[in-house]
């Protein structure tokens, strides 16, 4: 099948192609098999990116509380940016909400081993369990038990 084979050779122009088909409505031309694996890919990129950010977050949030030395602009900019993220992706996915709630306290693993790797600190100087709900972490006006950034930026 033509379309079997574009989508092997051709994947840009397969989705042009599909989308086409699919504004005609011609149900019996399309490559319904690939078709489906990639609307199903789409959900778990969705997933995959909300996971990323909230990983970013939690490791910023815990670099931040536990090596205040080395806050700068650029860190506090990170936290604000990645909280816009997430946001935005909500409003496009409200459906994702509920992942939300089910994968916070998993994403925290991989927000931990980040902050210990960038901070060379060790494991037993960050808590065990997250110290902080999601809607505090998620809350733009929230910084944990930080001082202000100093006149320097740093």
């Amino acid at each position: 099948m033509y379309a079997s084979h574009l989508y092997k050779t051709d994947f840009y122009g397969w989705t042009q192609e599909q989308a086409s088909l699919l504004k005609a409505q011609q149900w019996n031309q399309l490559d319904t098999i690939n078709l489906i694996e990639e609307i199903e890919t789409l959900g778990r990129r969705e997933r995959q990116e909300l996971r990323n950010r909230l990983g970013v977050l939690l490791r910023h949030l815990l670099k931040g509380q536990f090596q205040a030395e080395k806050r700068s602009n650029s860190w506090l900019g990170t936290i604000r940016e990645q909280r816009v993220q997430i946001k935005l992706l909500l409003q496009d996915s409200p459906s994702l909400k509920p992942y939300l709630d089910e994968v916070f306290l998993t994403i925290y693993e991989l927000g931990l081993a980040l902050a210990i790797r960038e901070t060379e600190l060790g494991e037993q100087v960050f808590p065990e369990v997250y110290p902080y709900t999601l809607g505090e972490t998620l809350n733009p006006e929230f910084l944990p038990n930080l001082n202000q950034v100093d006149e320097k930026g740093e």
